[in-house]
């Protein structure tokens, strides 16, 4: 298990496409981030509003580990909204009246967890090779 120390927190209420105040979050919520943050695999977490809830835009609720600092941040967050938005598309599409709950995806360095729902996108980054 990581050293807690080293898990990094941000809280950033600037969006990638919209400025909306930081949302309150659960004590709970908030103790799940940081046991995640801790487990050594895990490079890092963003929580996201959810864009329906502020008019389409993306909103940086709570982020932990350095690849999402900053830039690559916000990067990350536009990103991880329209994977989201796409996959849903591409259920209707298809006829499919199911909802997406989580998804995972894989490239040859990381791996990334998207679990979408009303209020929240939360996105894990992970080593799987840790």
């Amino acid at each position: 298990m990581a050293d807690t120390a080293t898990a990094r927190t941000s809280f950033i209420a600037t969006s990638a496409t919209n400025t909306a105040p930081t949302a309150e979050i659960s004590p709970e919520l908030s103790q799940t981030l940081a046991l995640l943050s801790t487990h050594r695999s895990v490079l890092g977490y963003i929580l996201l509003a959810h864009p329906h809830h502020l008019g389409g835009g993306v909103s940086i609720i709570r982020s932990s580990g350095v690849i999402f600092d900053g830039d690559a941040g916000r990067k990350y967050a536009a990103v991880i909204a329209r994977i989201v938005d796409s996959v849903r598309d591409g259920m209707e599409e298809v006829g499919e009246e199911d909802e997406v709950k989580f998804m995972r995806i894989r490239t040859r360095r990381h791996e990334i967890m998207i679990s979408p729902d009303d209020k929240y996108l939360l996105a894990v980054l992970h080593d799987p090779t840790a």
